[in-house]
């Protein structure tokens, strides 16, 4: 893997520049790292790099790198963590929208991985990438020593799996049409969405004391759930232009969600409590966490 010579002295960058530049890194990462379209198999290498380059907000990489300069981990290991997140949501990108999941024609603002190539492909595109985000976190040397690349190879298999990211989709197909608590709901949540989006941020934080990836483990879980809250709350309010993805969809699919359950008021206090709950774990940590608070904000404020 080859780690972008990206100055690290960003302290006196606006959050916007610092994420603009953080999002093109990321991008170069992904795009050394997938494989060529002409080589074989062209058509699911193809695939692959259309459904994992040019697209999304890239909130997971930017935790990671948040995280990462908040803790003061080496480079090659973060890029190398934010391309391996990056490759797992996209892989399960491609898998929900298929016919046999979610059954979404639109992603990102374009057609869907199986509308764009056909379902054989997108499955096999899942599939692959996935294992290219092992395959580019368990590269020898990425780590100073053995056991951090194992604990970041262990983190990001739990936070796929099915006590994680997995899991949480089989509960949410399996509850369409059901009424759920807020409990409930709150634990699917933290499994689809919060899994993947708490481990970025511990991928960043590898190097951190324990006072500080305690602080980041209670960050994202916060963080992570309001993220999704956010998320019901656009698929009410926003519109499919802008979306990026079909909006409305999970009404229509009768889906339980946290606007369904409290109310769109209800929803954003809800949202708005969380993000609270998230900058209080940085407290202790002054400046040092600003970039994690700047995303905390980005997270909650955004309206696609």
């Amino acid at each position: 893997m080859r780690s972008l010579k990206v100055a690290d002295a960003t302290g006196g960058q606006d959050f916007s520049t610092w994420a603009l530049t953080r999002q093109a890194r990321i991008e170069q990462v992904l795009d050394q790292n997938l494989p060529s379209a002409n080589i074989a198999p062209q058509q699911l290498h193809s695939a692959m790099r259309y459904s994992a380059l040019a697209g999304g907000k890239r909130v997971r990489a930017l935790l990671c790198y948040a995280a990462a300069e908040f803790c003061e981990t080496h480079n090659i290991a973060t890029d190398a963590a934010a391309a391996a997140v990056e490759l797992i949501h996209a892989y399960s990108l491609v898998h929900d929208d298929m016919p046999c999941m979610d059954d979404d024609n639109l992603r990102r603002g374009k057609p869907s991985c199986h509308k764009q190539y056909d379902d054989a492909t997108a499955l096999l595109v899942g599939d692959a990438l996935q294992s290219l985000a092992f395959e580019i976190l368990s590269q020898p040397d990425l780590c100073l020593q053995a056991g951090e690349q194992i604990s970041m190879l262990n983190i990001l298999a739990k936070a796929s799996g099915s006590t994680g990211m997995a899991g949480g989709q089989a509960i949410d197909l399996s509850a369409v049409g059901k009424p759920l608590t807020q409990t409930e709901l709150e634990t699917m949540h933290h499994l689809k969405t919060g899994a993947l989006i708490q481990a970025a941020a511990l991928l960043g934080a590898i190097n951190g004391s324990s006072e500080q990836v305690a602080a980041v483990r209670n960050y994202a879980l916060n963080i992570g759930l309001a993220f999704q809250v956010i998320d019901d709350i656009l698929d009410v309010e926003a519109v499919t232009s802008t979306l990026g993805k079909t909006a409305g969809k999970d009404a229509s699919s009768n889906k339980p969600t946290y606007v369904t359950l409290l109310g769109l008021k209800h929803a954003k206090q809800h949202a708005a409590q969380l993000y609270e709950n998230a900058i209080a774990a940085l407290a202790p940590f002054g400046d040092n966490a600003r970039r994690l608070r700047e995303l905390a904000n980005f997270i909650t404020q955004r309206s696609f």
